[in-house]
């Protein structure tokens, strides 16, 4: 899959596929996001963004941005686009040529193995 630049849109210049993930209807996550109208929420999409990149869920990361642009509906396949740039990867969440979400997050932990403070430049 080709990542294409929209109006608006960043370049998804370099970045490759990293995986593909369908959230189904029966998720738990989606009766009260929203009854009736359910939207997958952007958290289920930072996640498998993370798995995708290979970095563990549950220990402290440094986003430097997310950008949330058009919702993920139960059911509709979603792309995770990614490149390494410096010690940071540049994700792209996609559905088709629809720009969903994307961000920045470091390629390495944020915070120590033991659950220490996080590492601030400068701090």
């Amino acid at each position: 899959m080709t990542a294409r630049q929209g109006p608006g849109e960043e370049a998804g210049a370099g970045m490759h596929e990293r995986a593909r993930f369908t959230v189904p209807a029966t998720h738990p996550c989606l009766p009260g996001h929203f009854p009736g109208e359910p939207v997958v929420p952007g958290v289920v999409l930072l996640e498998h963004v993370l798995h995708s990149l290979g970095l563990p869920i549950g220990q402290p990361r440094e986003l430097a941005w997310v950008k949330f642009q058009r919702p993920l509906l139960p059911g509709q396949e979603a792309v995770v686009l990614a490149r390494v740039s410096g010690s940071q990867w540049r994700f792209e969440v996609r559905h088709g040529e629809a720009l969903l979400a994307s961000g920045v997050v470091a390629a390495g932990t944020a915070g120590a193995a033991a659950g220490g403070a996080a590492a601030r430049p400068g701090a």
